[in-house]
């Protein structure tokens, strides 16, 4: 493993009528030397993945880390990504509920805490054609990102079916105050089996399962945005106490947050220096993942 790593990350702002649809575009320049950076990804939304150079290393969950794809594309995740990168040019690729429902084929559920080769698996079609726009071998990252932006503008007309009920419940599952599925309910108004059918299909994961994580997400998001915070300030409100957070934290992340807390983060912290630096010049959509929980 390189022992200083040199690490960048470039967000850039997709056109309007794809905002709703993508948690952000961004580019991490990596420069390991010879050896290879490891970092650990929250939970996440559905991820896309183009890299230009060696693919990653990567396991969901606990197991050991096996090679990706140049175009490593994957379902939304309630475990922690382990991954390694070797010196390359990595473009992320987020999507947001509705942009799954708007661009994706099939159940998000079928895809959760999975990866897959996105040039070949039918779900990312869609996006089968940005892999050759970011590994050509002219053009500058600002050129790759316009040429990105340009190809999915073609495809915004796609109809995204029940589009007015998966941003409500994108919008209650953002809702700090939100913490019973009863509520979740009665918010969208839909029977019990018809909101667990509708977010395993759409979302990934049970409406159960959907709340804890965005508690928890909340929760270290608050932590890692502010260094000079401790996890007891940093519990989400809907937390009885530290030790239900420890326990969903080694659920969600294999780990306990002290040793977390201990670990370097090259590339995840990154990204989060730059969510700081951009706060105030940037709408929310240019933030990673981990900045929407918020």
């Amino acid at each position: 493993m390189s022992d200083s790593p040199r690490i960048s990350v470039r967000f850039f702002r997709l056109s309007e009528p794809l905002q709703s649809y993508f948690t952000a575009l961004y580019l991490t320049t990596i420069e390991a030397g010879d050896g290879l950076v490891e970092d650990y990804l929250h939970p996440e939304w559905a991820a896309m993945r183009f890299t230009e150079g060696p693919p990653p290393i990567a396991s969901i969950g606990p197991g050991e880390m096996v090679e990706q794809w140049p175009f490593v594309a994957g379902g939304p995740t309630s475990m922690s990504t382990h991954f390694a990168v070797r010196t390359s040019r990595v473009w992320g690729l987020g999507l947001q509920p509705t942009g799954w429902a708007k661009f994706a084929d099939g159940d998000a559920a079928a895809l959760a805490n999975r990866t897959v080769d996105g040039s070949t698996h039918p779900a990312f079609a869609a996006f089968a054609g940005i892999l050759p726009i970011v590994q050509a071998p002219e053009g500058s990252a600002s050129d790759k990102a316009a040429l990105i932006d340009r190809y999915l503008m073609q495809h915004v007309d796609r109809p995204v079916p029940r589009e007015a009920e998966i941003r409500a419940c994108q919008n209650a599952l953002r809702d700090p105050a939100m913490g019973e599925v009863s509520a979740l309910q009665e918010r969208l108004g839909m029977t019990v089996k018809s909101l667990e059918r509708f977010c395993r299909r759409y979302f990934g994961f049970t409406p159960k399962l959907l709340l804890r994580r965005q508690r928890f997400a909340r929760s270290l998001a608050h932590f890692m945005l502010d260094p000079t915070m401790s996890w007891i300030d940093a519990l989400d409100g809907q937390y009885h106490d530290q030790a239900q957070f420890v326990r969903e934290f080694r659920e969600f992340m294999g780990l306990r947050p002290s040793d977390y807390a201990r670990m370097p983060h090259p590339i995840v912290q990154p990204i989060m220096r730059q969510r700081m630096a951009d706060q105030g010049a940037a709408e929310p959509l240019d933030l990673p993942t981990i900045a929407r929980f918020r």
